[in-house]
């Protein structure tokens, strides 16, 4: 029997190295995005369009991240529709899910750049991007309000899908 140290045949030729595969994405991750005309009614249709998108994706989020995405959301399209609803009749809604975070952004036409004001306790209104900051920081995830090219606006949020896990610095953009 030959073992193959003088040249000969030593059994089956090694296989190659089997080529790298890149990790498929995880079944949830992905962008979706819907539109909305800038009316009352699209606050309840935005928040119930993520709570089932996250759900029917089974997207890993938590009870308290869910809860925390869809006060933003609420939010957001309500800031849209009482602020901008002039210049955009319709609001933009994007969620766009990835391995470690969700991201919900709302766009409108309005190029007005709100700004999160200490607001009087005596007032009824003005806390809403106070409450979407506060939201996000507490689950350590990043805020913030961008412009688009037609004009308008993106104001976004992402938090991550495990408590402490943080953001990745690198997100895709709004509408990407």
């Amino acid at each position: 029997m030959d073992d193959g140290a003088r040249g000969g045949p030593a059994g089956p030729a090694p296989r190659p190295p089997a080529p790298a595969v890149a990790e498929a994405p995880a079944p949830y991750e992905g962008v979706w995005r819907f539109t909305a005309a800038a009316e009352d009614a699209a606050v309840p249709q935005a928040r119930h369009a993520v709570r089932d998108l996250l759900r029917r994706q089974n997207v890993p989020a938590s009870g308290e991240l869910v809860h925390g995405l869809l006060v933003i959301v609420s939010e957001l399209v309500t800031n849209a529709v009482r602020h901008a609803a002039l210049l955009s009749p319709t609001v933009g809604v994007e969620v766009a899910v990835g391995a470690a975070w969700v991201r919900v952004a709302v766009e409108d036409s309005h190029p007005y750049r709100p700004t999160a004001l200490v607001a009087d306790h005596a007032q009824t209104g003005g806390r809403g991007l106070l409450l979407v900051r506060e939201i996000t920081a507490e689950a350590g995830g990043v805020c913030d309000v961008e412009h688009t090219a037609a004009g308008g606006k993106v104001i976004w949020a992402a938090l991550p899908l495990a408590p402490d896990a943080g953001v990745s610095p690198v997100l895709p953009a709004p509408g990407a």
